[in-house]
């Protein structure tokens, strides 16, 4: 069945990923829908993303790592988001982490926030990057341990957008060597299409990102980039593990 995504079926979210601008790609329609509707959103990143450019002489770890801290906060406001924790963990080192000290650290902002919905990614990490996988690894522990009632939620891709982006990201790299999720419309937990003001929200979310997205923008133009990454999907943890994932909500 299908049923239209509010703010309500959300409820207080707490999203939890690797490096600024994971949130705005994934889940920044679907921060704007919930604060829109008076709902309170938290987000907690591992690392400031230091490592991630490709001229470190003109961008060294201490710098890039000040410069996106920033982004992070502007892209977060742009979804009306004020409510950020910083992990504190170095950009490609996250594998190396304690798995016992990540969860703990995530577990007590769990037990603080009491969230509704918990998003971040799937355990294949989305694009296959450690720091993602470990992050997915430590969530889905504190979620097991800490996360009373609350649902997980693992980003997805719909077929819908391998089937219209394929060869984009294919040319581009986006996903590397990992074979990406792809889910069918039908088995996602949740399906945000950002359009309108929505669309405006998300736009204005991943722009922040400067410092990575405007290579991408400058490559394949502002119309292209603007439609690319207007669907974001979500499956179950449980889906995940076992049986195709329960009704489909959309907007």
């Amino acid at each position: 069945m299908t049923a239209a995504l509010t703010s309500r079926d959300l409820g207080t979210v707490l999203g939890v990923w690797a490096h600024p601008d994971d949130e705005a790609y994934l889940s920044a329609g679907l921060m704007a829908l919930a604060r829109h509707g008076g709902e309170r959103v938290v987000v907690v990143t591992a690392t400031p993303g230091e490592r991630g450019t490709d001229d470190p002489v003109r961008w060294p770890p201490a710098r890039l790592a000040r410069r996106r801290r920033h982004e992070l906060a502007a892209s977060l406001a742009a979804c009306g988001v004020h409510e950020h924790h910083w992990l504190g963990y170095a950009d490609g080192e996250c594998a190396d982490v304690p798995a016992s000290t990540a969860v703990a650290a995530i577990g007590r902002i769990m037990r603080a926030v009491t969230p509704d919905t918990i998003v971040t990614f799937g355990p294949d990490g989305m694009t296959g990057h450690p720091d993602h996988k470990a992050v997915s690894a430590w969530t889905t522990a504190a979620w097991e341990r800490y996360g009373g009632e609350a649902r997980l939620w693992y980003a997805t891709q719909l077929e819908s957008f391998h089937e219209e982006w394929g060869a984009l990201n294919e040319q581009i790299g986006v996903f590397g060597d990992q074979t990406p999720p792809s889910t069918a419309l039908g088995d996602a937990a949740a399906v945000v299409h950002c359009e309108g003001w929505l669309q405006e929200r998300k736009q204005a979310a991943l722009r922040a990102h400067a410092s990575q997205v405007q290579p991408l923008i400058d490559l394949v133009g502002d119309d292209v980039y603007r439609r690319w990454w207007s669907t974001e999907a979500f499956a179950t943890a449980e889906a995940c593990r076992t049986a195709p994932a329960r009704s489909i909500v959309t907007i």
